[in-house]
């Protein structure tokens, strides 16, 4: 779940660490942006489109925004939990840290600054120089697809990234999309490969932990998707199919049969 496509990244972690597993995509049209929102109304809107995803009897939901992680988790664990297990999405501070050079965590400007993403970095980056660089107008650039806004945006937060950054957290989903365009433009010439990290693969692997799902790369890629925006079924969002990760998505074959069950997220 998420407002938008942004979720389009542990989806497609998903897919490739279990091709069987049904998918159910549940997002917000109606009410995205998130972000602007109070914390109350973004808590609502996220519990709804929870909600309507819990309707279809999934053994696990990820909640692929870090911004709804940040405000509604507590509320959407209280409500679904225990009979639904719920993976927030959490900004990779700590492997970011690991590396004991200077950082920078590129998030939204609701994220940005935040006590949530403040107390990730005091309990896990301590002695680590760390800059918080807010990303004006990425994530909508990113949920469009519109070229030039993304290379507008991101190179404006890429100004705002001191130059001795070793490594950047993409701590919004949408920006793993666009995770090559940002090393290309933050990438000082001279200095050692730019390492980014991301929170996709390590959500995929805890939601299938969760429900005590193992990794199947063999399987063969029989699970079902189905999409809903705002409650309603439809079909991925046309800016979706402008990443790999929605094209990943858009072929899907006919679910297996009830004899050989696949897991549901």
């Amino acid at each position: 779940m998420d407002s938008g496509i942004g979720l389009l990244a542990a989806t497609a972690a998903v897919r490739r660490l279990r091709p069987d597993a049904d998918l159910i995509l549940s997002l917000d049209p109606d009410g995205m942006p998130w972000g602007p929102r109070t914390p109350e109304d973004l808590t609502a809107r996220a519990l709804a489109v929870a909600e309507a995803a819990a309707a279809h009897r999934p053994d696990a939901l990820i909640v692929g925004c870090n911004t709804a992680t940040v405000h509604a988790l507590p509320t959407l664990r209280a409500r679904l939990e225990p009979d639904l297990p719920v993976i927030g999405t959490v900004p990779a501070i700590k492997p970011a840290a690991a590396g004991g050079g200077p950082f920078a965590i590129w998030a939204t400007p609701a994220t940005t600054g935040s006590d949530y993403q403040r107390n990730l970095i005091q309990d896990f980056a301590g002695g680590v120089s760390v800059t918080e660089v807010p990303c004006w107008g990425l994530a909508e650039a990113v949920e469009r697809a519109d070229e030039a806004a993304i290379t507008a945006a991101v190179a404006a937060a890429a100004a705002l990234t001191p130059e001795d950054v070793t490594t950047v957290v993409l701590g919004c989903t949408h920006y793993e999309l666009v995770a090559e365009r940002i090393r290309t433009a933050v990438q000082r010439p001279g200095h050692p490969p730019l390492v980014l990290h991301g929170s996709a693969g390590a959500v995929a692997a805890q939601a299938l932990r969760r429900i005590g799902e193992l990794p199947a790369p063999e399987a063969e890629p029989v699970g079902t998707l189905t999409v809903l925006l705002s409650g309603r079924e439809g079909t991925l969002p046309a800016p979706a199919l402008a990443y790999e990760e929605g094209q990943l998505l858009r072929t899907v074959t006919p679910a297996r049969s009830a004899q050989s069950r696949s897991a549901t997220l």
